[in-house]
């Protein structure tokens, strides 16, 4: 499973509907955030993958929604590495309200990596390594 990183946000009003209760469609946005702050808390954001020449398109993604998230209430996204293979990487998600024990929503993206032209890239080095061997490591949990 590797490290555990946890990123908070706030609800805001824009992202809810008439009920105050968050649209289903921002969940993967916020999965793209717990992304982002995963990568860069371990010192790789995307920004350095990027002027390697290595791109993560979304191909895959899923959302089970449990119990909903509503205005001005913060949650936790906890995102850790699900699956490296050869052209992808998975991501896992847990978004928790701060103020409540339920789950609000779980899921994954998998991403492929791509070359700036958008072909397969299999293995992209250094990355490839370094992703095989931070989602090999003893869990732990980063905020």
């Amino acid at each position: 499973m590797g490290p555990v990183i946890t990123t908070v946000i706030r609800i805001r009003y824009g992202e809810t509907d008439q009920m105050g209760i968050a649209y289903y469609g921002n969940y993967l946005t916020w999965f793209e955030i717990g992304r982002t702050e995963f990568c860069r808390s371990l010192s790789a954001p995307y920004t350095k993958w990027e002027k390697q020449g290595i791109f993560l398109p979304a191909v895959e993604a899923y959302v089970r929604y449990k119990d909903p998230l509503r205005y001005d209430e913060r949650a936790h996204i906890k995102t850790s590495i699900r699956e490296v293979t050869s052209h992808s990487i998975a991501f896992s998600y847990r978004v928790t309200p701060e103020e409540r024990s339920r789950l609000a929503a779980e899921g994954w993206t998998r991403h492929a990596f791509c070359g700036p032209d958008g072909r397969l890239l299999r293995e992209p080095e250094p990355f490839y390594s370094w992703l095989k061997e931070i989602s090999r490591s003893s869990a732990k949990e980063v905020v």
